[in-house]
């Protein structure tokens, strides 16, 4: 078996990587964070590299790419630590895509290839944990639409999306298993409330309330379907992507650590020569290629309809990537010394970023309960 990516993926990878080293540089990040507004210059060369429309429908614009593709991509990004909002709204597309009917994605799908329309996905709350089903926001009908109440935590990617897809409960206890939907709710909306702020890893973010917020009946996803599973497979597409892009972090931590050590002197001489710090070196680069392995599983089994071999794949992928790369992240401060936690050295926000992907679509402990209970259910 092949695990290579082909041609074409690394012409796309090559392309990003190459744009980013020119208009990405940590410098640039650093403004860039520093900035109210949101860069107007990098989503518009997401949607014209094709970006934006790689994992959707060609009917839709899009360019039929799968979850494989998508982690490609992820690497690049994470690496350079973009803060660009892909993933959110790539993800809610993808959703849209599954579930909408074709009037919704013919409405809404072109937009966000074209880079005309972000979105984010707002299905966490306050208190759930990683309960992917426990949902407390509800959804009532209202005449021809519905009424949407409830509050959002920690949506990446909501202060500049234009549009939200927000899950919401019709019927059932809160952690029922069953009884979702899903609406595209306008940003803007009446009764929306976006609280934003940015995570300590830069990422913007925001807390979303909806208080009695009317929504059309076309902006419910869907022909009146359970969205339950379509939620459930959504989650472990964004678990398998964070692995990627974690892999890209790791990657960027270990060039950037064998540079120090390779220009920082110590007794007259570079410290890269000592033994004891080639050995942790070297321990590095072995558990990110460990991690690659495992983040490329879970980009492959992402897309299966299969539920339980998909959860699984994912499920120990996100747990063992989670061990990795927190390895990698301390190893690499360690390496760096006092210098490492500064915010002056690029190797202090890989470290952030790493620590919020740990802790994002379920953390390592989550993920091994995970697997251990299908193992004893099988």
């Amino acid at each position: 078996m092949n695990f290579d990516y082909n041609d074409e993926q690394r012409a796309l990878h090559e392309s990003l990587t190459r744009w980013l080293d020119k208009h990405y540089t940590f410098a640039q990040r650093r403004e860039r964070l520093k900035a109210a507004a949101p860069d107007d210059d990098t989503w518009p060369t997401l949607a014209e590299m094709g970006l934006l429309a790689l994992p959707l429908p060609e009917a839709h614009g899009g360019l039929g790419g799968n979850s494989v593709d998508v982690a490609g991509v992820m690497a690049c990004l994470g690496a350079k630590l973009v803060l660009e909002p892909y993933l959110p709204t790539v993800l809610a597309a993808t959703l849209l895509a599954d579930t909408g009917t074709q009037v919704q994605r013919d409405r809404w799908l072109p937009e966000v290839a074209q880079g005309r329309l972000r979105l984010a996905f707002a299905h966490g709350e306050p208190g759930a944990r990683h309960g992917r089903t426990r949902v407390a926001t509800r959804a009532r009908r209202d005449g021809e639409g519905w009424r949407l109440d409830g509050h959002k935590a920690v949506v990446v990617g909501a202060p500049s999306a234009a549009a939200l897809v927000v899950s919401a409960r019709l019927s059932g206890a809160i952690d029922a298993g069953e009884g979702l939907a899903l609406f595209v709710v306008d940003a803007k909306a009446g009764g929306v409330e976006l609280r934003s702020y940015r995570n300590h890893d830069g990422q913007p973010a925001a807390d979303v309330v909806l208080r009695n917020v009317l929504v059309a009946d076309a902006q419910r996803l869907g022909h009146g379907a359970d969205a339950t599973a379509a939620i459930e497979h959504t989650l472990d597409r964004g678990a398998a992507a964070v692995c990627a892009e974690a892999l890209g972090i790791m990657r960027a931590l270990n060039a950037t650590t064998l540079e120090y050590l390779k220009t920082r002197k110590q007794f007259g001489v570079a410290i890269g020569s000592f033994q004891a710090l080639q050995h942790r070196m070297a321990d590095m680069m072995v558990a990110t290629e460990q991690a690659a392995s495992m983040a490329l599983l879970a980009a492959v089994k992402a897309d299966s309809r299969d539920a339980a071999e998909r959860a699984h794949a994912v499920s120990a992928a996100k747990a063992y990537v989670g061990q990795q790369a927190r390895f990698v992240g301390q190893q690499a401060i360690q390496l760096h010394g006092g210098m490492g936690i500064t915010d002056e050295m690029m190797v202090s926000h890989l470290f952030k970023r790493l620590t919020l992907i740990e802790a994002s679509f379920g953390d390592t402990d989550h993920h091994f309960e995970r697997v251990s209970a299908a193992l004893l259910a099988a």
